[in-house]
């Protein structure tokens, strides 16, 4: 089990990651690491970016959710495989208040989750592939082992996690620092591309696509 409550500065990235979007870390990853459309924010606007903290979820129990609160390290995401069991919501309001206290970052879940306008009230990040107002037992103890696979992602523990609008990806602790890096870059190339057609220039042209028979 997990205990450490903080994590060292270095991999926090001032925040550098939290100004990239989804999209162009994914691409700068070599496209890799995303999970599947159906994990999306339960609210417009919900963003989160951190380090992972995995688990595995029996379906229908919560207990190793309630303990990875406060096994996680601040400024942890949760990363939950439920096993894409989205007929229980296992997360809810009560826990998103004790995830903030404690300093977690977001969840990301392949199940539900429930309460969904108390946690968006609470601006609390949450990724999930459903809503489920069904309650869940208290059994099962964590086995928290660093890891977890969510959509045939492997997720260890440290890996970081991005999410927006588009969705959530994840990008491998030991290439984090250079994916970032070729994450800016890429956006300062894309902003170049976007002035140069704002100023009247075809796609086709920029990215040299096409046959070139296409009509100017």
């Amino acid at each position: 089990m997990t205990l450490s409550s903080s994590l060292p500065a270095a991999t926090r990235y001032d925040g550098a990651y939290a100004e990239q979007s989804v999209a162009t870390v994914h691409e700068a990853a070599g496209r890799i690491g995303a999970l599947s459309s159906a994990v999306k924010p339960i609210a417009a606007g919900m963003k989160l970016s951190g380090p992972a903290f995995p688990l595995r979820l029996k379906p229908g129990d919560n207990l190793a959710l309630h303990e990875a609160i406060y096994a996680a390290p601040v400024g942890s995401v949760l990363v939950v495989d439920a096993f894409d069991f989205v007929e229980a919501g296992p997360f809810g309001e009560i826990m998103a208040v004790a995830a903030q206290v404690r300093g977690i970052a977001g969840l990301v879940t392949s199940g539900s989750v429930r309460d969904r306008d108390a946690i968006v009230a609470l601006s609390f990040p949450v990724f999930a592939k459903g809503l489920s107002v069904k309650g869940t037992e208290k059994h099962v103890p964590p086995q928290f082992d660093g890891r977890a696979v969510v959509d045939g992602i492997v997720v260890h523990e440290g890996d970081w996690v991005l999410g927006d609008a588009d969705g959530v990806v994840v990008i491998a602790a030991a290439s984090a620092a250079a994916v970032l890096e070729a994450s800016i870059a890429r956006e300062a190339k894309e902003r170049q591309v976007i002035a140069r057609i704002r100023q009247g220039e075809r796609t086709l042209d920029v990215y040299n696509f096409g046959s070139g028979e296409v009509a100017r």
